[in-house]
């Protein structure tokens, strides 16, 4: 994989953005999409990006590709270790098909009093690809969302890409990503020194494409005019509304509010970079499939988000190294000196 040097190029490059959203083991179709955008482009998507954000397992995807992790390493991740992460590894036979059942009623049981899984496992296994890596080790910007359930309030990890950003730089990859992957009823709140019991950032944006685009054009200052961003999904669904709505619909209750969440950050992008239609350089994939054909801890059915990935990708990569894969960008440069003192 090619690693460019966008510093000792005299060409002007536009800021690009990329955003993952949530969706748990689902996350393995945007893995997929970034692992055959580089396999084909044979440049590293971390070095054409001036902004990477990612929610929940988009964040993993996020704090990966900033620790210098290729998508092919990533969407090992997801391979390897993501059945581990949910009590899910592989077995033959009729014995390992009635174990499975077992221990998926078992976890359901579970689930009624406290987390479904252990996050202790999920540590062990961040750990072991991303390292003691801090987030002020990111090759480039960014942005991870989580929740402040201690004090009601929105937490994002950030880089030091402004002067006033001086905290999180010094926050380790592992503890951000164990933050906004905390989905509540699936993996308990996270605490770290400096900040309590935070939540999945998909309590309030799953898709991160608002919170991106609005980095851009605030704290970054950049003109969104001239901005481009691509938005991975971890797939959606038409969820028709229902006549009536009792207790036995709080789950399509709670994908229509991710739905909700969901299309309004792709309107906030909107506004601030153009429609789609006078701005091609907003671009948007997340296949639709059926309601509840994918579970974000179900690992039985990553060999087709992985396929369907691979064929996205190939089927936008001339889009895609039209707006996004040019090359390089500019440096990456952080504020915060101590950045540099502790290099």
């Amino acid at each position: 994989m090619t690693s460019l040097d966008a510093s000792s190029k005299d060409a002007s490059f536009p800021k690009r953005i990329l955003t993952i959203d949530g969706g748990g083991l689902k996350g393995a179709m945007p893995a997929a999409f970034i692992a055959e955008m580089e396999a084909i482009s044979g440049q590293r998507v971390v070095d054409n990006f001036d902004l990477v954000a990612g929610t929940s397992t988009g964040g993993i995807i996020a704090l990966g590709l900033a620790a210098g992790l290729t998508g092919a390493e990533i969407l090992d991740f997801y391979l390897t270790r993501g059945p581990r992460i949910f009590d899910q590894e592989p077995g033959e036979g009729v014995l390992a098909a009635v174990i499975g059942v077992i221990r998926r009623a078992a976890r359901s049981v579970r689930r009624l009093g406290t987390a479904k899984y252990n996050s202790e496992i999920l540590r062990q296994e961040l750990g072991a690809v991303l390292g003691d890596r801090r987030i002020g080790d990111a090759l480039t910007r960014i942005v991870i969302p989580a929740y402040d359930s201690a004090n009601g309030g929105l937490y994002v990890f950030k880089t030091a890409h402004h002067e006033r950003l001086a905290v999180d730089w010094r926050v380790p990859m592992v503890e951000a990503a164990l933050a906004t992957a905390a989905a509540p009823t699936y993996l308990p709140a996270h605490s770290f020194a400096g900040a309590a019991h935070l939540l999945d950032g998909g309590v309030w944006a799953n898709n991160p494409m608002g919170v991106a685009a609005l980095e851009g054009a605030t704290v970054l200052g950049w003109d969104m005019s001239q901005a481009r961003l691509l938005s991975l999904g971890c797939t959606s669904s038409i969820n028709p509304a229902r006549r009536v709505i009792g207790f036995r619909n709080v789950k399509w209750l709670i994908q229509t509010l991710f739905d909700g969440q969901d299309r309004f950050s792709h309107a906030t992008a909107k506004l601030l970079l153009g429609h789609p239609h006078t701005n091609p350089h907003l671009i948007r994939i997340s296949p639709q499939v059926p309601p509840g054909h994918y579970a974000l801890d179900d690992a039985r059915r990553m060999d087709e988000l992985i396929r369907m990935g691979r064929s996205n990708a190939r089927a936008a990569m001339p889009r895609i190294n039209e707006c996004f894969l040019l090359g390089g960008r500019e440096p990456f440069i952080p504020c915060h000196p101590a950045a540099f003192e502790e290099k």
